[in-house]
């Protein structure tokens, strides 16, 4: 039996007016699916998180950027977005998960308890992003805003772009959030002598490539994700603009 919500309500400083809501944003699909087994699929998937997990998600990332401007107002885009990609990532939202023991409250079913379901990074990740979903819904965006800092405040903080420097990490964040496949880094060339030995790394993903040179392969491999998101990031500008330019 999962632990007492009252508890998770403490544990988030957040009193729900409709405590449904927190139910559903700790029950995992595998649970509806082995507890609900006459609702049909509609009726199963207001049971489970999933679409309070995606609200959060959007919860999170709007919470985060507030923050970040408010923290770092001259610091340029590109800095901002580094700050930002690690904040709201599965390891930081998970170790959130994990300081809060969210694991215990989880509703799963008996195959994901069998596995390891409450221990895992991206189920706590994304039960956070459910929780946090959950309070925007039932009190609004200043109640999910003060959840988000009371849950990684301290980690907004201390956040600086030289920090969240895994260009590599955050590439495949990027990529698997617009559900494309994992770039594939190879050794194009070296260059130099064995002392002093440059090395040419080329990140090849759907729709694009990028380049990068460092001393080292890893270098040259993180400089080319580096590459790749700026890439990715004008691709995202022009597009947005695009967009806008057909309503004006």
């Amino acid at each position: 039996m999962f632990a007492n919500l009252n508890d998770l309500e403490k544990v988030i400083g957040h009193s729900f007016r409709d405590i449904k809501l927190l139910e559903r944003a700790v029950t995992h699909r595998s649970w509806a699916f082995e507890n609900l087994p006459g609702a049909d699929e509609t009726g199963s998937r207001q049971a489970e998180n999933e679409v309070l997990e995606f609200v959060g998600d959007s919860v999170v990332g709007l919470a985060v950027a507030e923050e970040l401007f408010a923290l770092h107002p001259t610091l340029d885009e590109g800095g901002l977005t580094l700050m930002k990609h690690h904040l709201v990532s599965t390891a930081t939202l998970a170790a959130a998960g994990e300081a809060i023991e969210i694991g215990k409250f989880l509703r799963v079913g008996r195959g994901e308890e069998k596995t390891g379901g409450r221990k895992k990074r991206a189920l706590l990740a994304n039960t956070i992003e459910a929780v946090i979903g959950a309070v925007f819904l039932d009190s609004g965006y200043i109640a999910a805003r003060t959840v988000v800092k009371r849950l990684i405040g301290g980690e907004i903080k201390a956040a600086t772009p030289e920090r969240s420097l895994d260009y590599k990490s955050l590439l495949q964040e990027r990529l698997q959030g617009a559900k494309l496949n994992a770039p594939v880094y190879s050794l194009i060339n070296t260059d130099g002598p064995p002392h002093e030995r440059i090395f040419f790394v080329e990140a090849v993903w759907e729709g694009g490539s990028s380049r990068g040179e460092g001393r080292s392969i890893k270098a040259a491999e993180m400089l080319a994700a580096r590459a790749a998101l700026d890439h990715l990031l004008r691709k995202l500008r022009g597009t947005t603009i695009r967009y806008l330019t057909r309503f004006l």
